[in-house]
């Protein structure tokens, strides 16, 4: 289009390129497409081409081997630069086009540069957040997660991250510098760790100064999460600001972006083993853990990915999509986990015999099961979950309104032939050695991993198992469980004070009085920072704006419309 937004032309249509990025002189065009980087010709035809990786209309080359993102020009045009994780990538237009070198003394063009496999390093560095300064919690019950050991009258010492010292009070000799904090009564246990926890990291542009799902998830006691379904750039960038200081939240960890193998413009075309390292070196560039291996066809692709991994040393989270021997073959494979349950129950010994035999973990989720009505839907029906006003402080108004006024009713068996009957093939595969893991899926941020944790008790597992499933058994996981998972001398700070004891209902670890994550203490009723440091919450968009969506005290009738709107809704 014009400057004036007139006399559009279509010079280009692609059905997988995007990220189309013009040279200044008009005459280039990068692009990607299905994650890999190329450079096209332009050519002012007044007639629109169909641009791919095999187009033959005009000259392209593949100028990146494995992706690339934030395209930009040089400014004379005869350069294009990108990125890739920590790595900034260059490449001149003639050493992407023959016909653009120089020609030597016999006549012949010089020979391509090969592609820049390395880049330079971006070397961007900053200060891993932990506080300073010696805090102990004194007199609690302990639920350590070392085997099933519980100390009745315990101190935890915490010095700035890491925990220094756990045990009986009179055993634990606390420093005269020390913080101390009376926690008499009260019960702790290790963070809990969401290992299937979607957070909303689909967004783009720009980052948000806070992001209400994590205060939702630390108010409730999660300090620990792993996203198998994300904007790659998003989610990574959050997690980088979370160990900087520069945002508040639990430790994120993810996927990025799945290896989608069904089509669309982002899938991820697997058809040999190289084409399935490039995408865990991709992936693995961002920062991630893992990948999630979603909808490849064909066994082989889903082993080819699983090869590359293992060279990479990444984890490979499948996605079953509810068919039993999908499953089946992806235990066989050597799977890290099963995510989503199996879609039949009960499990027979052949299931479980195979099973308990590989080192593939489980995340049933529960709260979305498939083959009967998904878990959460009890919940939704047996409390009235829109009057949970700890909820309610971190979560906006209209997204618990939505869910949980207008709910499901169901029969009682229909329950109990549901996701508890298919909790209970989760006891019986623990009971043979197979870790259950403890994964929300994002249903309801924060006490949607609690409805979790409560339905694997349903099934028939004790309250210490099912407290295992959701800290030491996902650290296991994650590869993690040196660091976080349980309470003991020497690893990560992350901890929950609950004001009533888990061991007598499971359905006390709702009751979160506060959250510790790297050490940092949070009052979990207002996520006020306490402790070493004295730090008051920021307000949430919707407590600035003076509107608030419930129903029966609208401080405004409408913030988001302007007193001139002329849309008819007043």
């Amino acid at each position: 289009v014009n400057l004036h937004g007139e006399d559009e032309k279509t010079h280009f249509t692609s059905k997988y390129a995007d990220n189309f990025v013009i040279s200044p002189d008009g005459k280039w065009v990068a692009f990607t497409e299905l994650f890999k980087v190329y450079i096209a010709a332009f050519p002012q035809t007044g007639k629109s081409i169909e641009l791919s990786a095999s187009t033959k209309a005009v000259p392209v080359t593949q100028v990146a081997r494995d992706a690339g993102i934030n395209l930009h020009w040089s400014g004379d045009g005869q350069k294009l630069h990108w990125t890739l994780g920590e790595r900034y990538f260059t490449t001149e237009l003639t050493d992407s086009f023959a016909f653009l070198g120089e020609p030597s003394q016999e006549g012949d063009q010089e020979e391509l540069s090969p592609m820049d496999t390395t880049g330079i390093q971006v070397g961007l560095e900053a200060d891993f957040d932990k506080p300073e300064g010696i805090l102990a919690l004194q007199g609690a019950r302990i639920i350590t997660m070392k085997e099933d050991e519980v100390i009745e009258n315990g101190t935890i010492l915490i010095e700035n991250n890491r925990i220094q010292a756990v045990g009986a009070t009179d055993a634990i000799e606390i420093p005269s510098s020390a913080e101390v904090i009376d926690v008499s009564g009260k019960t702790i246990i290790p963070g809990l760790i969401d290992v299937h926890a979607h957070a909303q990291h689909f967004r783009e542009g720009i980052t948000p100064q806070k992001h209400w799902p994590y205060y939702a998830n630390l108010a409730y006691g999660v300090t620990t999460m792993h996203d198998p379904s994300a904007n790659t750039e998003m989610v990574f960038s959050y997690a980088e600001m979370i160990k900087a200081g520069e945002m508040v939240g639990p430790r994120v960890f993810s996927t990025g972006t799945v290896l989608y193998g069904a089509e669309g413009d982002f899938k991820a075309k697997v058809n040999n083993l190289e084409d399935a390292r490039s995408a865990i070196r991709r992936t693995k560039a961002f920062g991630a853990i893992s990948v999630k291996s979603y909808n490849q066809p064909r066994r082989e692709q889903r082993q080819q990915i699983i090869q590359a991994a293992r060279e990479e040393e990444i984890l490979v989270v499948p996605e079953g999509g509810s068919f039993f021997f999908h499953n089946m073959s992806m235990i066989l494979d050597g799977h890290s986990s099963i995510e989503h349950n199996i879609p039949v129950a009960p499990l027979y010994d052949d299931v479980i015999q195979l099973w308990s035999a590989s080192k593939t973990t489980y995340t049933p989720t529960l709260i979305v099961s498939y083959a009967g009505l998904s878990g959460e839907y009890y919940f939704y029906q047996h409390t009235n979950v829109w009057e949970k006003e700890h909820l309610l402080t971190f979560t906006p108004r209209g997204v618990i309104d939505s869910r949980s006024r207008h709910r499901t009713m169901a029969p009682e068996e229909e329950y109990e032939n549901g996701h508890i009957l298919t909790s209970e093939s989760c006891k019986a595969l623990a009971d043979a050695g197979v870790k259950v893991n403890l994964g929300a899926h994002g249903q309801l941020q924060g006490l949607g991993a609690h409805w979790e944790l409560w339905m694997l008790e349903q099934g028939g597992m004790s309250s210490m198992e099912a407290l295992k499933s959701a800290t030491m058994n996902g650290a296991y996981y994650l590869g993690m469980d040196k660091h976080i998972g349980s309470l003991e001398a020497g690893k990560l700070a992350d901890l929950v004070v609950l004001d009533a004891n888990p061991l007598d209902d499971i359905r006390n670890t709702e009751q979160v009085k506060y959250t510790m994550v790297n050490g940092r203490l949070y009052d979990a009723a207002t996520m006020n920072e306490i402790g070493l440091s004295d730090q008051p919450r920021s307000k949430f968009y919707w407590e600035q704006n003076k509107y608030n969506q419930k129903f029966d005290f609208h401080m405004e009738t409408n913030s988001f419309t302007s007193p001139h709107c002329h849309c008819g809704v007043h």
